[in-house]
């Protein structure tokens, strides 16, 4: 079963955190929204415009300091280290934006682009996937070493395995994000067909419970300003 073809409430009410990526951090809590009804389509003046905003956010946040200074950033690199990932090689995906605010955010889709810039003004990694594109419910587990992992490598599609232990978003076919929220696959990815999301907003303890809830609270408004009509159905994950 897809995605798609299931009601969103049934689709998040079977989405799960294994207890073991809680026993690496049991401050952890996802935020799953669905949005359905998405108008997608080329970056374009609205989203130029949310970027741009982000991008002066994220200077003025900084003040010249490296993002891995940032307590919200540092918290999850410390998150990485817990399962053996080095985030200097492999970074949590709100630093890898920061890290970018100075030459400027990438500019991919109506809907991708709406999504980067909520994580940039939040400090929070934040993903955005095609709903219509999973096979059965999402679960975020320490992997065995053995799932598929569709990627690009030197433009060429490969298939790659996670590491053993790593912590990783996986479906019934295989891993849909490695290293918690470093990078996702091919197959789920956004693209300008997509019409119904799923979007994961990962917080731990510096965040906290009313910045994970304001987060998703600016993500759904700044999507409906961008695709009016969009829909939306949510659920926490938490310990």
């Amino acid at each position: 079963m897809t995605g798609m073809s299931a009601d969103p409430r049934t689709w998040l009410g079977q989405a799960q955190v294994d207890d073991a990526v809680y026993a690496l951090r049991p401050d952890y809590a996802a935020l799953l929204i669905v949005a359905g009804e998405l108008s997608p389509g080329p970056s374009d003046d609205a989203t130029d415009k949310l970027l741009r905003a982000a991008e002066e956010a994220a200077r003025v946040t900084l003040g010249g300091r490296a993002p891995a200074d940032l307590a919200q950033v540092a918290d999850w690199r410390a998150a990485y280290q817990s399962f053996g990932a080095r985030p200097s090689r492999t970074r949590p995906s709100v630093e890898a934006l920061l890290r970018r605010a100075d030459i400027g955010l990438p500019r991919i889709d109506r809907i991708t682009d709406v999504y980067n810039a909520v994580s940039v003004r939040r400090l929070i990694p934040v993903g955005g996937e095609d709903l219509a594109c999973y096979r059965g419910p999402a679960r975020l587990v320490r992997a065995r070493g053995d799932e598929p992992f569709d990627t690009v490598r030197d433009g060429a599609p490969v298939l790659e395995n996670p590491e053993r232990g790593e912590v990783v978003w996986c479906d019934d076919a295989g891993v849909t994000c490695r290293c918690w929220n470093w990078r996702q696959c091919v197959r789920t990815r956004i693209t300008q067909e997509t019409v119904t999301a799923v979007f994961v907003l990962d917080g731990l303890a510096t965040l906290g419970p009313a910045g994970l809830a304001a987060a998703g609270q600016d993500l759904t408004q700044t999507l409906a300003a961008v695709h009016p009509g969009a829909r939306f159905t949510s659920r926490l994950l938490d310990g």
